[in-house]
């Protein structure tokens, strides 16, 4: 194995356990749940395996739900995220993306914090129109997405400046 699948699987094993350990416990009052785990789908590499990424999000769902007890909504919303993602480096970087030269772990621009949004935003919605599924619930639904997004994609830049990788 090289050393940028051993660093996915160090990824995929720290925000999985940051999740479950940290971040389940954390609520406030119904409208803030972080979930940062979703970074592992983000920062994937835009090279790497796609087959191998989508059963990666499957299983880093399906661990999640079966943490918090949530019957595959977490498993469905990062495969919907994971399945879009292509799209998403497509809006955010365009012709930049086609030649595999994005890196989402280096300096903050607009593109990607754009992409960023889109992915946070995406998987949110699905998660919490999954969760409600109700039309009377629509408003509480779009207010939990929309707190829980900011919440998020402040965790989510902070852990990656945080574990930046060094420059030398």
């Amino acid at each position: 194995m090289n050393s940028a699948v051993l660093f996915n699987i160090a990824r995929f094993i720290l925000l999985l356990a940051a999740q479950i350990v940290i971040f389940n416990h954390m609520e406030f009052s119904n409208y803030l749940n972080p979930y940062p785990y979703i970074l592992f789908i983000i920062l994937y590499p835009v090279n790497g395996n796609k087959s191998g990424l989508l059963l990666a999000s499957f299983f880093l769902g399906l661990i999640v739900d079966l943490f918090m007890d949530s019957g595959g909504v977490h498993a469905a919303a990062s495969i919907t995220l994971a399945y879009l993602r292509p799209s998403f480096f497509k809006f955010s970087f365009g012709v930049s993306y086609e030649y595999q030269t994005v890196k989402i772990n280096d300096r903050l621009t607009p593109e990607r914090f754009s992409f960023i949004l889109i992915s946070v935003v995406t998987h949110h919605f699905v998660l919490f129109l999954l969760e409600i599924f109700s039309v009377s619930l629509f408003w509480n639904m779009v207010l939990r997405t929309l707190f829980s997004t900011i919440f998020t994609i402040a965790i989510c830049i902070i852990l990656i400046y945080l574990f930046k990788p060094n420059r030398r």
